[in-house]
């Protein structure tokens, strides 16, 4: 049993390393968020890796919805080239 949540979490440390500069598309939609501050990310790249490491199966979802909105948004829109 132990192994399986110590897999759970290495999985979530390793989605949340992956995703850390997609983290918008985790949230309230797939537009991206603005930063206001450029500075050093160290606090907010460990709170996101504390996030993912609880709650990626959820995260994963709902990335996926997200993933399927841009692409439908991508579709409805005509290719101007």
């Amino acid at each position: 049993m132990n192994l399986y949540i110590v897999l759970f979490l290495l999985v979530g440390a390793c989605f949340g390393v992956a995703s850390f500069s997609n983290r918008h598309l985790f949230s309230e939609g797939p537009t991206k968020a603005d930063t206001a501050n450029s500075g050093p990310q160290l606090g907010s790249r460990f709170f996101w890796l504390l996030v993912c490491v609880w709650l990626w199966p959820l995260l994963l979802l709902t990335g996926l919805n997200s993933a399927w909105i841009i692409a439908k948004r991508k579709r409805r829109t005509p290719n101007i080239a």
